[in-house]
């Protein structure tokens, strides 16, 4: 059957329907999948947005912590400040947890005279040859060169085949400890969390010092560290007098004198969920423009906790 003009009239409204329909469906699909795409970008950028927001208020959180701990601190006369304390503090949606403690509870590189230092190697498992050993050479990396130049420790390390030579000045940091010329790294492990460079004085606090920095004060015996211990747990409250006096002679480098320098650990718990840490030390500045000076920082942001 042969279709005619008419019937060809008929047809043509229902193709271009037809084409219309599938353009439509197009554009339909097309803004479906644009707002399926805004949808993701707008749910990525309020996570983002909460990130962001999350990371300022634990910055501020932990700034608040050290803030709060410094008052502690300078709040006191100076000769009867704590050694260390411990406080919580809710703020903006927030629970902060903090500790601090003077820095002089550790022994420091770059003032321990060799005895100390031969002590904290033997205090965690060091035979004293060895403990004399690695004394030598913590202190052959912060001493300088003669006035001729020369330095026997910078050969040393010459034949030893390291591509670096010893500091030949104060650490800067503690983790320059495992590039010390001979020190094994499960011996630096046990160190890192007894030493620091931000003391500034040979003694330890005999208040707060753990029981392997009590050890390492020349000449002390066993029997002395679990007295001191013991006696600290009594809580006797003569500013460590009694302490210096269980010591004897031993105590030459162990002080019961306030320090300037503190380490405070900050825990923060988000009403949201999210914790983080830090460890930050301060050196507390009595009478001076600014409260205290901030030494080190370190937080979950960059890994090292």
């Amino acid at each position: 059957m042969m279709s005619g003009p008419g019937n060809q009239k008929a047809l043509k409204p229902r193709s271009e329907t037809g084409f219309i329909l599938v353009v439509v469906l197009w554009i339909l699909a097309a803004l479906a999948a644009l707002a399926s795409t805004y949808s993701i970008y707008l749910g990525n950028a309020a996570f983002a947005t909460q990130i962001n927001d999350d990371r300022l208020r634990i910055r501020n959180a932990i700034s608040a912590g050290i803030e709060l701990s410094a008052y502690q601190l300078l709040a006191m006369p100076e000769q009867a400040r704590p050694p260390e304390g411990a406080f919580t503090v809710r703020l903006a949606r927030a629970t902060i947890d903090v500790s601090f403690v003077s820095e002089s509870a550790r022994v420091d590189l770059n003032t321990a005279p060799k005895n100390m230092l031969e002590g904290l190697f033997a205090a965690v498992g060091v035979s004293p040859a060895q403990a004399a050993s690695f004394a030598d050479r913590v202190i052959g990396w912060r001493k300088k060169a003669d006035p001729t130049g020369q330095n026997g420790e910078v050969e040393a390390y010459k034949e030893a085949g390291l591509d670096y030579a010893p500091r030949q000045a104060p650490f800067q940091n503690v983790l320059e400890l495992p590039l010390v010329l001979g020190l094994p790294p499960y011996i630096v492990e046990r160190v890192l969390p007894l030493v620091t460079v931000y003391s500034g004085h040979p003694e330890i606090d005999l208040r707060v010092a753990p029981p392997e920095v009590l050890a390492a004060l020349p000449n002390v015996t066993k029997d002395q560290v679990q007295k001191v211990l013991a006696a600290r747990m009594r809580s006797e409250g003569d500013g460590g007098e009694a302490l210096l006096k269980l010591l004897g002679s031993a105590g030459a480098l162990a002080s019961n004198r306030p320090q300037q320098a503190a380490r405070v650990h900050v825990q923060i718990r988000l009403d949201n969920g999210r914790t983080a840490r830090a460890e930050v030390v301060i050196l507390v500045l009595q009478n001076e423009d600014e409260p205290f000076r901030v030494l080190s920082w370190r937080d979950d942001s960059d890994g090292s906790l």
